[in-house]
């Protein structure tokens, strides 16, 4: 007899979340199942999906998150992202991207804002 914990692992088994022995009918799930992130995020939890989905997206890796705010449909994030690396690293150019999220952290949309080289500071007080 096998354990029940030890089956075969086939293309049908590549969650680890577990699954009820009983449901109430078909096509309706299962009682132990969750749906996925049915709640809203933290504020950690947008920014590190922010990071990832617009990293993913633009093939370009993310410096910071240097604001973020909640919106009625979800999260608004600028996020300083490294465009093009220099020697030295004060004249790297970044930009900085304007991202929306919805309250799962899925991202409905992002645009450029500015670039700038990283030694550069400038006085953004007026938006």
């Amino acid at each position: 007899m096998t354990n029940s914990s030890n089956t075969s692992r086939t293309g049908s088994d590549k969650t680890s979340q577990p699954t009820a022995k009983k449901s109430s009918g078909p096509g309706e799930p299962a009682e132990t199942e969750t749906p996925r992130r049915s709640r809203k995020l933290r504020p950690a939890e947008a920014l590190r999906e922010a990071r990832e989905q617009l990293a993913e997206l633009t093939g370009k890796p993310v410096d910071a998150v240097s604001t973020f705010s909640v919106t009625d449909d979800g999260w608004r994030l600028e996020v300083e992202v490294l465009e093009l690396s220099r020697v030295p690293d004060t004249m790297s150019l970044l930009a900085s991207y304007e991202v929306t999220l919805d309250e799962q952290g899925m991202l409905t949309g992002y645009h450029r804002l500015r670039r700038y080289e990283r030694g550069r500071s400038d006085d953004r007080r007026s938006r």
